[in-house]
C-alpha cells in the first residue's frame, strides 16, 4: 500500500517529490499517459530501473492458446494479449562516459509532476556521476489529444559546476523483455517473448524508423522519430538502425550553466489490414504534422483540449483536499483512456499496464461510459460504435451456444471471447443487457437518433433475441432466464440472477421501443409485431425473487437459503477467497465477491421503494467482501441513497483512491479503471443522487462530513447544466442550451438559460448502522484498512 505522504497533496497534479524505487511498479502505472489510441507507462525516460517498460497501442495484441485440463463445447480455445510495442519513449544520457542511472552516483533531487490541467508529465533530477561530474536534467512528455499518433519528449541536460562532455541516446526498441502474465503456461509466455517479428528498419539524419508484425495475430505497426536539437556550436548528431533497434545519438560539450535541449516526435501506427510502405507513410505523415505544429503548438493544443474537457467534466469537492485530488486524477484518467479510442474498445486499465492481458470487460459499459456519457459523449458513443463493429462475432458466438441473437464476449480486445474461466466466458451474459443499457442511456443523455437508427437499434435487437431465446416461460407463466453467472463471480451459474433478469427485462422493453420508433430498420432486421410482443411479455413476466421469511430480495434462486459464511473464522489473509477455498464452497455459500444485487438497487431500481432498497441493501452488505475493486463504488452509492452516509463517504474515499494509495496492491499492473469511474459514480449518483431511469434526470443530494460542497457539470442533449450542492441546498444552473427539465427530490422544475434553481434538501433521515464482514471495513474505517494492503488480486 502507497502512504499517504508519498504524493503530495494538491487539487491538480499528482507529484513526487523524491523516488521511491520499491514503488516503481505503482508509479509507472500512475503516471501512465494516454490518450486512448496511444499508451506509455510512466517508465523513467532512461528505461532503468523498471517494473515493466510499457508501451501500448488500443487494439494491437498477439494471439495465446487457452489450455485447459478438461476442454468443453464452446470454451474459447484461443486468447489475446496487449502487445508491449515498440518502446519510443527511451532517452538514455551519458555523461562523460558515465550512464545516468539513479541506483548509481548521487541523486540530489528527483521529482515528478502529472499536470492534470496540462496533460503533461514533468521530471526535474540533479545527480552527479560516480565519476563527480553533477548535471541537471528536466523532461516533459505528452501523449497529445490533438495529434492522436503523436508523443512527444523535450529532454533538457545542464552542467553543473564544471564543464561535462554529454551524450543522449534517442532511440526505438522492440521486443524489449517484460513481464509475462500466465508465466506457467510455457506456450503463452513463448508466444510473447520475441512478439515481433521486423518488416523494416531506416535511418536519415535525425529521423529513424522501424516496423514490425506480431507472429501470431498478423497485426502490423510502425513507429517513427523525429529530433530538433538545440545545443551550443560543436553539437553533432547521427543516426542508425537495426532490426529491433534505431536510434539518434546526440553528443556535445557544456559549459557550467549551459543546456542541451532535445524535443524528439514519436509517431506510431498499426492495421490488421493495410500494409506496411502505407503504415510507413502514415507515421511519417503524422511526423510532418507534428513539426509543423511545434513543441509548443502541441503543448498549447495540449491545455486547450482538455480546458474544453474540465469545463464539462470537472467534479469540486470541499472539505476532503486528499479527496479532492483523487477525484480529479480519477477523471483524468478515464478521459485518457478513451478521447481517441474511436471506435476502439476501453480496456479495463486503460492503456496504463497488461494486467488483465488489456482486454476489455463488461464495466466499460456498467462505469466508464456513463462517466463518458455525460462528460465527453462523444468518446462513449466511439466506444458503442466499437461494440456494434464486434456484431458479427456476437453473432457467431451465440450461434455457437445455440441461441438467437448475440453473445458479446465476457472479456476480450477484438471481440472473441477470450476468459479460460468458463463460468463467466459461457454464462455471464449480463454483458448483453449492461451494453444495451448503455446504449439505452447514451441515447437519452445525447438525442443521439442517428446513432440509435444506425448501429443502437441493431445492438439492441440482437441483444434482446438472445434473451428470448436464452430464456422460458415457467408452469406459472414467469419467464426465467437459469444457468448464469451475474456480476458476483462467487456465485456462478444460478438461476434467476436477480441483476441479470432485471437488466434483460429492461433490454427487452428498450428493444421492442427502439424498434417501434424506426419500424424502417426493424424491418431490415427482420423484426415484427409478433418478436416485439413476445419481448413485452417476457420482459412483464420476468422472476425476481423474493425471501417473504427475511423481507429481502434474493440475489438468485435460493441464495438466501445457502450456508452462511463464518466471517469471525477467516483470518484476513484468507482474502481473497477464491485463492484459498475451492469454488464448490464459495458457489454455495452466502457471501458475495462484489455487488450484484447491490448493482441491480442502483441500476434498476426505479420501481423498488426506499425502504425496501434499505432492507437489502443492509442484508447484501454484511455478506459482501469487496473482493474486488468494482463493489465500493456501487456500494457507496446505495449507501448514499438509503441513508448510510457515513459508510457511502468511506466507499467513496476507498474507490477514489484505490490507485494513489495503491489499495488492492496490484496497481504494477495496470489502473484499475473501472474502480476510478465509480468514484464519478459515487460522487454525481451517490451524493449527487441522479438517476436517468424516467423521461427526465432526476436528483436527490445529500451530502455527509467533512464534505462541505459538492459541484458538478452534465451534458445533457447539448445542454450543460452544472449542480452544486451544500448541506441545505442544491443549486441548479442550466450553463449553455435549451430550458431543459429536471427533478429534484421528486419535484419537477423547468430551468431556463443561465437562469439558477434553489432547491432545499430535506433533513437526513436517521438510520441504524450496518457494518461489512468483520474485517472487511472500508478504506480509513479500522483495521479494514490494513487488510485492504494484500486483499484484491482479482477483479
Amino acid at each position: 500500500m502507497i502512504e499517504r505522504d508519498v504524493f503530495e497533496i494538491a487539487p491538480w497534479e499528482i507529484a513526487e517529490r523524491s523516488l521511491h524505487l520499491d514503488l516503481l511498479g505503482a508509479t509507472e502505472s500512475v503516471f501512465a499517459l494516454s490518450n486512448g489510441h496511444i499508451g506509455l507507462r510512466g517508465n523513467l525516460d532512461e528505461g532503468e530501473p523498471h517494473r515493466e517498460p510499457g508501451s501500448y497501442l488500443n487494439g494491437f495484441f498477439e494471439a495465446l492458446p487457452l489450455p485447459y485440463a478438461e476442454p468443453g463445447y464452446g470454451y474459447p480455445e484461443e486468447g489475446q494479449s496487449l502487445l508491449n510495442v515498440s518502446n519510443g519513449k527511451l532517452v538514455r544520457l551519458l555523461v562523460d562516459d558515465e550512464p545516468f542511472d539513479v541506483r548509481y552516483g548521487t541523486l540530489h533531487r528527483h521529482e515528478r509532476v502529472l499536470d492534470l490541467r496540462a496533460g503533461l508529465l514533468r521530471r526535474d533530477v540533479e545527480w552527479t556521476s560516480p565519476a563527480g561530474q553533477t548535471v541537471r536534467v528536466r523532461s516533459t512528455r505528452i501523449v497529445s489529444f490533438v495529434h492522436r499518433a503523436i508523443v512527444a519528449v523535450c529532454y533538457e541536460v545542464e552542467a553543473v559546476g564544471a564543464p561535462a562532455r554529454i551524450v543522449v541516446q534517442s532511440g526505438i526498441v522492440a521486443n524489449e523483455p517484460t513481464i509475462v502474465h500466465g508465466e506457467d503456461d510455457p506456450r503463452a509466455a513463448q508466444a510473447l517473448r520475441g512478439a515481433l517479428a521486423s518488416e523494416y528498419h531506416t535511418h536519415h539524419d535525425c529521423e529513424v524508423a522501424l516496423g514490425h508484425r506480431a507472429r501470431l495475430s498478423g497485426l502490423r505497426m510502425a513507429a517513427a522519430l523525429d529530433h530538433v536539437v538545440e545545443g551550443p556550436e560543436g553539437t553533432v548528431s547521427g543516426a542508425e538502425s537495426e532490426p529491433d533497434l534505431a536510434r539518434v545519438t546526440v553528443s556535445t560539450e557544456l559549459e557550467p550553466g549551459q543546456t542541451l535541449r532535445v524535443v524528439k516526435l514519436l509517431a506510431y501506427g498499426w492495421s490488421a489490414e493495410r500494409s506496411m510502405p502505407a503504415l510507413r507513410d502514415q507515421v511519417d505523415a503524422a511526423l510532418s504534422a507534428a513539426r509543423r505544429t511545434g513543441w509548443q503548438g502541441l503543448l498549447d493544443g495540449q491545455r486547450a483540449y482538455l480546458d474544453t474537457v474540465w469545463a464539462r467534466a470537472d467534479v469540486e469537492i470541499d472539505g476532503d483536499p486528499e479527496l479532492q485530488q483523487a477525484m480529479r486524477f480519477a477523471i483524468f484518467q478515464v478521459v485518457q483512456a478513451a478521447a481517441r479510442a474511436e471506435n476502439r474498445a476501453i480496456p479495463a486499465k486503460g492503456l496504463t499496464g497488461r494486467g488483465y492481458d488489456g482486454h476489455t470487460f463488461w464495466d466499460m459499459d456498467t462505469y466508464t461510459l456513463p462517466v463518458l456519457t455525460y462528460t465527453t459523449p462523444d468518446a462513449a458513443r466511439d466506444a458503442l460504435r466499437w461494440r456494434h463493429s464486434t456484431l458479427p462475432l456476437a453473432r457467431a458466438r451465440a450461434a455457437q451456444l445455440h441461441l438467437r441473437g448475440a453473445s458479446f464476449p465476457w472479456r476480450t480486445i477484438r471481440g472473441e471471447e477470450c476468459s479460460g474461466y468458463w463460468p463467466a466466458g459461457t454464462a455471464a451474459f449480463h454483458v448483453n443487457a449492461d451494453i444495451a443499457d448503455a446504449v439505452r442511456r447514451y441515447v437519452s443523455a445525447t438525442g443521439d437518433t442517428a446513432f440509435e437508427r444506425d448501429e443502437g437499434v441493431e445492438l439492441l435487437v440482437e441483444t434482446a433475441r438472445l434473451w428470448a431465446s436464452l430464456g422460458h416461460h415457467d408452469a406459472e407463466g414467469g419467464f426465467r432466464i437459469d444457468g448464469v453467472t451475474g456480476p458476483d463471480e462467487y456465485t456462478a451459474l444460478c438461476d434467476n440472477n436477480t441483476f441479470t433478469n432485471l437488466m434483460a427485462a429492461r433490454n427487452l422493453r428498450t428493444a421492442a421501443d427502439a424498434a417501434e420508433r424506426h419500424p424502417d430498420r426493424a424491418t431490415e432486421l427482420g423484426v415484427d409485431a409478433d418478436e416485439i410482443a413476445r419481448w413485452r411479455d417476457a420482459a412483464t413476466a420476468i422472476v425476481v425473487p423474493f425471501d417473504t421469511e427475511l423481507g429481502v430480495t434474493a440475489q438468485c434462486d435460493g441464495f438466501t437459503r445457502f450456508r452462511r459464511w463464518s466471517f469471525e473464522d477467516t483470518p484476513p489473509d484468507a482474502y481473497p477467497l477464491l485463492l484459498h477455498f475451492p469454488y464448490y464452497i464459495l458457489y454455495s455459500s452466502q457471501v458475495v465477491k462484489q455487488a450484484d444485487l447491490v448493482l441491480a438497487l442502483f441500476l434498476c431500481g426505479e420501481d423498488m421503494t426506499l425502504e425496501q432498497k434499505r432492507r437489502d441493501f443492509e442484508h447484501y452488505e454484511a455478506i459482501t467482501v469487496r473482493d474486488s475493486t468494482l463493489s465500493a463504488s456501487i456500494q457507496g452509492v446505495v449507501a448514499a441513497e438509503v441513508g448510510h452516509l457515513e459508510l457511502a463517504y468511506e466507499y467513496f474515499r476507498e474507490t477514489a483512491l484505490v490507485d494513489l494509495r495503491d489499495i488492492a496492491g496490484n496497481c504494477a499492473d495496470g489502473l484499475h479503471l473501472a474502480a476510478l469511474s465509480g468514484a464519478w459514480l459515487v460522487a454525481i449518483a451517490g451524493f449527487g443522487g441522479m438517476r436517468d431511469h424516467g423521461d427526465v434526470i432526476a436528483f436527490a443530494p445529500r451530502l455527509v462530513a467533512p464534505i462541505t460542497r459538492l459541484a458538478f457539470h452534465l451534458v445533457l442533449r447539448g445542454r450543460c447544466v452544472r449542480v452544486e450542492i451544500d448541506h441545505g441546498h442544491a443549486r441548479y444552473q442550466l450553463i449553455s442550451g435549451d430550458p431543459i427539465e429536471l427533478e429534484h427530490h421528486g419535484a419537477r422544475f423547468t430551468l431556463a438559460h443561465e437562469a439558477t434553481r434553489v432547491m432545499p434538501c430535506p433533513l437526513r433521515e436517521q438510520v441504524a448502522t450496518v457494518a461489512p464482514p468483520r474485517g472487511r471495513e472500508p478504506l480509513h474505517r479500522g483495521a479494514g484498512a490494513d487488510a485492504h494492503r494484500r486483499r484484491v488480486t482479482q477483479r
